[in-house]
């Protein structure tokens, strides 16, 4: 692992362990050359993903550049750093498990809404803003719509099954009655 502080080849690993949500391997490092400390972390990768813009050109899929895009979008949002790491790794894991080597721009930001959606309505409309390039208010105005439909359609109780055709009718509601009270 080259030094990024000297850019020497030759760095120590002086601790390794489990990252807090055991998705990766945090490893401590020190360069002989400068004496200059740092941490890197290790994570599963499960196959090479190329990432299809819109324009058609290809470039590798960098988790890093997804992780900064979440984390953007939830800047001085209350959403624990750990919500956002689970996000992103599920995220990665889904499009790296999907049988394709290519995956379009469109499918990462569609993910990326998706999990958005379900962690914060403001980091969502701020990531949809961007990703679907709004340009007027009324753009605004429709999504936050679509968004309190969504949120008013959860809202609303189970509708109640409705009483078989040959069901007997309900009977009348009774008066509750007293409990008799027991002379001594």
């Amino acid at each position: 692992m080259r030094c990024p502080y000297c850019g020497g080849l030759d760095t120590q690993v002086k601790d390794s362990r489990p990252s807090d949500d055991s998705s990766a391997i945090r490893r401590r490092r020190i360069c002989p050359d400068c004496g200059g400390r740092f941490t890197t972390f290790e994570r599963v990768q499960l196959r090479e993903l190329t990432v299809v813009k819109r324009s058609g050109r290809k470039v590798p899929f960098d988790r890093d550049k997804l992780q900064r895009s979440v984390e953007t979008a939830l800047r001085k949002r209350p959403v624990e750093p750990e919500r956002i790491e689970r996000l992103v790794s599920g995220i990665t894991r889904r499009l790296e498990s999907g049988g394709e080597a290519e995956v379009t721009s469109e499918a990462i930001g569609e993910a990326v809404m998706e999990g958005l959606k379900g962690l914060d309505d403001v980091a969502y409309v701020r990531f949809a803003s961007v990703y679907k390039n709004f340009r007027e208010a009324r753009d605004f105005e429709e999504l936050l719509g679509h968004l309190a439909a969504g949120a008013a359609q959860a809202a609303l109780p189970a509708p109640e099954a409705a009483p078989a055709a040959d069901a007997p009718p309900a009977e009348a509601a009774r008066p509750a009655r007293r409990p008799r009270s027991r002379a001594s």
